[in-house]
């Protein structure tokens, strides 16, 4: 890459310093269990202390718990094992994760990526493709391992610059991570965070697996629109000037085909996952149908339509995956089929690790009454700035953004603040719905320029193939462009969408409950 632009030498120098912080933090799963001894600590000494601080609901002076109080301690530990099962992410996460690892490693979501990019005409590459990644966030991890290198491949074999190819793709991968138009994991995984943290200020509160759908698929628009204008109007025009294409000719990967037994076998697969939503559409649009409350409701909480979103992703995705690898050779026997469910689990692993810490601390933060107390005081200051909501919610975009340099595990993050910010935004009146959705802007947009991205070294050597010198900081002043845009459009966007109240799939306004 040249050194021509003398912004990449200072975004080399100011990533050097994020990387040499960022690497002092420990793993989150450590970060988690030191925070529960903080926890236990500041509850001993702050246990004694009379604030003024009055519950909205009770009316009454919110004291702070000594966890390290014997009955206390006695308590925490009787409870162990029924706190980490009952921690609400855990097994939705799981139970999604199980169907779409096995749509995954049957080869279905692969071939399904690689028909709609073939298929692509030449003046719709780069929308269809910052598309197509986008779509990818189902299955969690292709996006990086087969979209990304793909846009490479593409973009090259059009005649046009490949990092550019690379840059749309990482752009609608990570970049626009919370902006999908079909359901995934990630929902259901960020809404158990955000109703455990609601339910500090509010236990009765519920809110839906899919509460911010219909704000992250219209996001999905805004995310194609910039990534388009910026991929061919800023960043390729660059590219060319000062990006040489110098890879080794033999070393260049193909766009490889998709050979006809995986076409039909992918056919086959869509067809079923196609005779499972014509089933579903009909079992809910049947009269006193079983899938709606007790007032006849679709879309309530205690829907059983709704209750069973994690479960029906589960079954659109293991389903044609069993048959598109059964049809394609893919899976062989039944054992092959356990055997990739088995994988998924493999991989999510660590997150159970996390989560056992996770809950541990959540549940620990909650009885201590300090989340209450921080909310409760938060939002006494926030008042007293009286700033506007708008305000508030990029403050709150452009902190989770920075936050996100250092830490860039999603769950890992929202684990972490979602105890303060929700309930402190649900005293100034901001549901925990929107409040969960101005976090999902902010987590995504500055995902494609830290190096502490588990992909990001991936995504330079993926460059590297088509211009040697590629580094960390050619990466990041690529994608800078991306970051920056996103987080004035994507944030305008959100407020725009909550003030003219358009319809937005989840609660923008929380008003206490009588009594």
């Amino acid at each position: 890459m040249s050194d021509s632009y003398e912004s990449s030498t200072f975004l080399n120098r100011l990533l050097d310093k994020v990387e040499k912080v960022g690497n002092k933090l420990p793993d989150p799963a450590v970060m988690f269990f030191g925070l529960l001894i903080i926890v236990w600590v500041f509850s001993y000494l702050l246990s004694g202390i009379e604030f003024d601080a009055v519950h909205p609901l009770t009316g009454e002076n919110v004291g702070i718990t000594n966890l390290l109080a014997g009955d206390q301690m006695a308590n925490f530990l009787a409870n162990m094992v029924g706190t980490f099962m009952g921690f609400a992410p855990l097994g939705v996460v799981l139970v999604a994760m199980l169907g779409v690892g096995v749509a995954e490693r049957s080869g279905f979501i692969n071939v399904a990526i690689k028909l709609m990019l073939n298929v692509t005409p030449k003046m719709l590459l780069t929308p269809v493709l910052i598309l197509v990644a986008i779509v990818s966030h189902t299955a969690v991890d292709a996006g990086y391992v087969l979209v990304i290198p793909l846009g490479g491949v593409i973009f090259y074999a059009a005649g046009r610059h490949p990092l550019a190819g690379i840059a749309a793709a990482f752009a609608g991968v990570s970049g626009g991570f919370s902006a999908n138009f079909v359901p995934s994991a990630i929902d259901p995984l960020l809404q158990g965070f955000t109703q455990s943290a609601a339910q500090i200020l509010d236990p009765a509160i519920q809110l839906n697996p899919l509460n911010n759908y219909f704000f992250t698929a219209a996001s999905a628009i805004v995310v194609v629109i910039v990534g388009w204008y910026l991929t061919d109007r800023v960043i390729e025009p660059r590219l060319q000037r000062t990006a040489t294409i110098d890879g080794d000719q033999e070393d260049m990967p193909a766009l490889d085909d998709v050979t006809p037994r995986d076409r039909k076998a992918f056919y086959a697969g869509v067809l079923t996952m196609v005779a499972g939503l014509v089933g579903l559409y009909f079992a809910a649009s049947a009269e006193n149908t079983p899938l709606a409350d007790a007032t006849g409701e679709l879309a309530s909480f205690t829907a059983p339509l709704m209750q069973m979103i994690v479960p029906l992703i589960f079954l659109l995705f293991i389903i044609p995956g069993i048959v598109h690898g059964f049809i394609s050779g893919s899976f062989k026997s039944s054992q092959d089929v356990i055997k990739a469910m088995s994988k998924s689990m493999e991989d999510m692993a660590y997150y159970m690790v996390m989560a056992f810490f996770c809950a541990l601390f959540i549940k620990a933060f909650g009885d201590s009454n300090l989340g209450t107390l921080l909310s409760i005081k938060g939002a006494q200051f926030l008042s007293s700035l009286q700033l506007s909501g708008g305000v508030t919610m990029v403050g709150m975009i452009i902190l989770v953004a920075f936050i996100n340099l250092f830490i860039g595990s999603a769950s890992a993050k929202w684990a972490l603040i979602s105890p303060i910010f929700v309930p402190m935004l649900m005293q100034l009146g901001y549901s925990p719905d929107l409040t969960q959705a101005a976090y999902r802007v902010g987590d995504s947009i500055s995902n494609i320029i830290t190096p502490l991205l588990p992909y990001f070294p991936l995504v330079v050597l993926y460059c590297q193939r088509y211009v040697k010198g590629t580094g960390i900081g050619s990466l990041v002043a690529m994608m800078l462009p991306f970051t920056m845009t996103l987080l004035v459009v994507w944030s305008a966007f959100l407020i725009i969408y909550w003030m003219i109240g358009i319809p937005l799939g989840f609660q923008a306004n929380y008003v206490y409950p009588a009594g």
